[in-house]
């Protein structure tokens, strides 16, 4: 793969990137910014989408019609929902779907499936890298709605009804966008809180670093994808 794209909702989830990258070549595409890079004989763009689905879902599709890249990673924190995952953890999304929209919408009519599978090559590579680099790391589902959630009440009702790994706000639409136009993808989240009670006050402390572990992890697998 020699044009990988990165898609980050927040700039706190890209700035390790792009100091990591050094100078680039910015276009600016409808609203988005896209940093071009040069690294280790690969060409990287990577784009900050903004928080929630519309956002990601617009970005993803332009980032995919201008650039033409080869994959889609989604890098990011997110918050853990199965009781094995801890703070700094990090799951790569084997698939991904909303919570937050009846399935039936998005099964029974176009584009006739709901849940976005993650590209084995890609995963691969991730938990390989997260091996490497000694971070404890889940294949699982990720799930997407458009609310951070800090209430455990809401947090178990998602668990009983999804059994996910991990949620955040973004993974559902990239992936979504990715399965439209047949192009590989997964979505690698650090788990910044757990999204119950306690998240608003874990994923302050805890944001930069989780998202530092992401962009070491991201950058390394272009190395080897």
């Amino acid at each position: 793969m020699k044009t990988i794209a990165i898609i980050g909702a927040m700039p706190s989830e890209l700035v390790d990137i792009r100091k990591s990258l050094g100078e680039a070549e910015v276009k600016r595409i409808s609203g988005y910014d896209f940093h071009i890079s040069q690294y280790k004989g690969r060409t990287i763009i990577n784009a900050c989408s903004g928080i929630a689905k519309v956002n990601a879902a617009v970005c993803t599709q332009v980032m995919i019609d201008n650039f033409k890249p080869d994959c889609v990673i989604n890098a990011g924190i997110a918050g853990g929902m199965n009781t094995d995952v801890k703070v700094c953890d990090v799951v790569i999304s084997t698939e991904v779907l909303p919570h937050d929209l009846d399935l039936h919408f998005l099964k029974d009519y176009p584009p006739y499936c709901g849940i976005f599978k993650g590209d084995e090559k890609l995963i691969a590579a991730a938990e390989e890298t997260c091996a490497k680099q000694g971070v404890k790391s889940f294949r699982g589902r990720i799930v997407s709605g458009e609310a951070f959630v800090t209430n455990t009440e809401v947090k178990k009702g998602i668990v009983e009804k999804f059994a996910p790994y991990a949620l955040d706000m973004e993974s559902a639409a990239v992936g979504h966008c990715c399965y439209l136009n047949e192009m590989p993808y997964v979505s690698v989240r650090c788990i910044s809180d757990n999204a119950d009670d306690d998240g608003a006050m874990s994923f302050d402390e805890f944001e930069k670093i989780a998202a530092k572990r992401v962009a070491d992890i991201v950058l390394s697998m272009t190395e080897i994808l």
